[in-house]
């Protein structure tokens, strides 16, 4: 009863200068991530409320050598339906996915995906895979389908020693219905001359 999210929220995409200019000045769309270890399973990723995190995640890529300029796309989202992993209510739904998942590995002799690499786990193998199970089950029991995943998530060194907060934590978006994208945009750049309202 109060676990629906408000109407709209700004999230933003760290892309190359090139999907950027895409989606901005050509009205194109992002395309759906379809990775075995996204984090929150398959479609497009944003960071809520964060244009410094989706900005330092664009240079992390360029470093890498996978872009070559980075940008940050800024996104007006309806959530819809949403898989809220920020929220403990939806904690059953979850473990139903990974029990069912679990089922199916035994039943076929399979071993069920792992999360790894480093202290993070940046490779969400198994979170990927209970994620789209449970997008599977839906389709299986004639269930309303999630439009959205939402997760928090802790990441990243210690803001000072002994601290309970990281640098790196998040809340991560995954659209997989793409009519929640309600319009893209160019973010501003704060008017220091001028308080924020």
């Amino acid at each position: 009863m109060y676990s629906k999210l408000p109407n709209l929220v700004f999230a933003f995409h760290g892309c190359d200068k090139s999907t950027f200019d895409d989606v901005i000045f050509e009205h194109k769309t992002l395309m759906p991530s379809n990775n075995s270890y996204d984090w929150l399973g398959n479609g497009i990723y944003f960071w809520e409320s964060s244009l410094q995190r989706a900005q330092e995640w664009s240079e992390e890529q360029v470093a890498r050598k996978k872009y070559t300029h980075p940008a940050v796309i800024g996104a007006v989202i309806d959530l819809g339906y949403c898989l809220n992993l920020a929220d403990s209510a939806f904690f059953p739904i979850l473990e139903f996915g990974y029990n069912w998942l679990n089922r199916i590995a035994c039943d076929e002799g399979k071993q069920i995906p792992i999360n790894r690499y480093g202290d993070d786990n940046v490779l969400r193998e198994l979170d990927c895979a209970v994620i789209e199970q449970v997008h599977e089950i839906n389709i299986f029991r004639d269930m309303k389908s999630f439009d959205s995943v939402r997760g928090l998530f802790i990441e990243g060194a210690e803001i000072y020693e002994g601290s309970g907060f990281r640098r790196k934590t998040h809340i991560q978006i995954c659209i997989r219905n793409p009519n929640c994208i309600k319009g893209y945009f160019n973010p501003l750049i704060e008017d220091a001359r001028y308080p924020l309202p």
